[in-house]
């Protein structure tokens, strides 16, 4: 048995298991002997508490799910049951509905890292194409979710957003038709919300985070530096300016872990609601087909796009809109023309667009939770146009950008 097949286990129980499954290899390989940079900087903590949240989502699922009806007739009340009458009830519901909005906070910084350093530059495209997915799914998990309670705000922004579907050549009708279950949202739609929600999404999120995992493991993690550090290694074949994962940079992330739990757990029971942005007022009356809200929005992590979607005059071309304003982030790793992947060595072209598209899809979140009139419209449609042209123009910015000298081993400060 070579060195690297050897079991890591001392206990005989664990070296049975160990005989008959590749756990010691495992662990090995994915922490243990898996080196990453030691120069890794807070922006590097974003995967791992979009794990611990996903964990927290599925617990919590899981037990919501023993009280909860998905009729229409039963599915307000069975929450209102959950929050009045289920023992601990309130904090589980108010824990998923307030890890709902923490997964977005920290997937969205955790994009931004990407876009900081270069992490969707070559060898790493299928990371980032397998991450793209992963929001996809995250997206749709949280519309299916976001109907589930049958409250007015999610009944009617439910209708808004399975009308899109609508607007497909040729076939929009039938979709929408077969989404809804029906020729209006009923019960037959929070059924088939319920069983995407509950079955299909959340398999298909955690194989996602599988292939992931595996595929960032199989090239290396990047580097606030964007050098790789596989291409400098010491005698023994370790890479020079890395660390095991385990035990370096997992007792670091326990302590990003607490204080994330700090506040995530001060949301939970001071500000669960977050004055409407977690939680809507109208959502706390029960779906009223004849009762339409003054003012319907989805939740605060889909309002950038919907603010680019009524930006647009025509209802058929927002739809396109704002599918493109998803889809483009795929792109990243062909677009981006420039060969230096952090913003530490990019030139003022690429840092001054990326300030720009920041402030555009902030600026876009909050008009799309304004109303659709006046100045909100205009000033939704010139943040829209920056938000396209950072990805349309990006092939001719980058390609002319004056980089600095990239050193060849990372910059470590202790």
């Amino acid at each position: 048995m070579s060195e690297k097949e050897e079991s890591i286990f001392t206990n005989p129980f664990l070296r049975w298991i160990d005989d008959r499954f590749p756990l010691s290899s495992l662990i090995k390989d994915h922490a243990t002997e898996y080196y990453a940079s030691k120069n890794f900087n807070i922006w590097y903590i974003f995967g791992v508490l979009s794990m611990v949240v996903l964990v927290i989502m599925i617990l919590t699922g899981f037990f919501l799910t023993m009280n909860y009806k998905p009729s229409a007739k039963d599915a307000f009340d069975s929450v209102e049951y959950i929050m009045r009458s289920v023992e601990w009830g309130w904090l589980i519901r108010y824990m998923h509905s307030t890890g709902a909005s923490f997964f977005f906070i920290v997937v969205y910084l955790h994009m931004f890292r990407a876009m900081l350093y270069g992490s969707y530059k070559k060898p790493r495209e299928l990371i980032w194409i397998l991450g793209m997915l992963l929001y996809f799914c995250l997206m749709a998990e949280a519309f299916f979710g976001y109907l589930l309670p049958w409250g007015n705000m999610s009944y009617w922004a439910g209708q808004v957003i399975v009308n899109l579907f609508g607007y497909i050549p040729f076939i929009g009708d039938t979709l929408t038709e077969w989404i809804r279950g029906d020729y209006f949202i009923s019960d037959i739609t929070l059924n088939r919300f319920f069983a995407f929600h509950v079955i299909l999404l959340p398999l298909a999120i955690i194989g996602l985070v599988v292939a992931h995992i595996l595929a960032l493991h199989h090239v290396g993690s990047n580097n606030p530096d964007g050098i790789e550090i596989k291409e400098y290694k010491d005698e023994s074949g370790k890479p020079i300016d890395g660390v095991a994962f385990h035990p370096f940079h997992t007792s670091k992330d326990l302590v990003w872990i607490t204080v994330f739990l700090i506040v995530y757990f001060a949301a939970v029971f001071y500000a669960p609601e977050m004055g409407g942005l977690f939680l809507e007022v109208d959502n706390f009356e029960p779906a009223d087909p004849l009762k339409t809200p003054e003012h319907i929005v989805p939740s605060w992590y889909f309002t950038p796009y919907y603010a680019i979607l009524r930006a647009v005059p025509n209802a058929a071309l927002g739809a396109v809109f704002l599918v493109l304003a998803v889809l483009l982030f795929v792109f990243l790793p062909w677009l981006d023309r420039c060969p230096v992947k952090s913003i530490r060595y990019r030139g003022w072209q690429y840092k001054l667009a990326l300030y720009i598209f920041v402030i555009s899809f902030l600026a876009l979140g909050y008009l799309g939770m304004q109303p659709a009139t006046g100045v909100y419209v205009l000033l939704a449609r010139i943040f829209t146009i920056t938000y396209f042209g950072f990805f349309l123009l990006m092939p001719f910015y980058t390609r002319y950008e004056k980089t600095k000298p990239v050193p060849e081993r990372v910059v470590y400060k202790k």
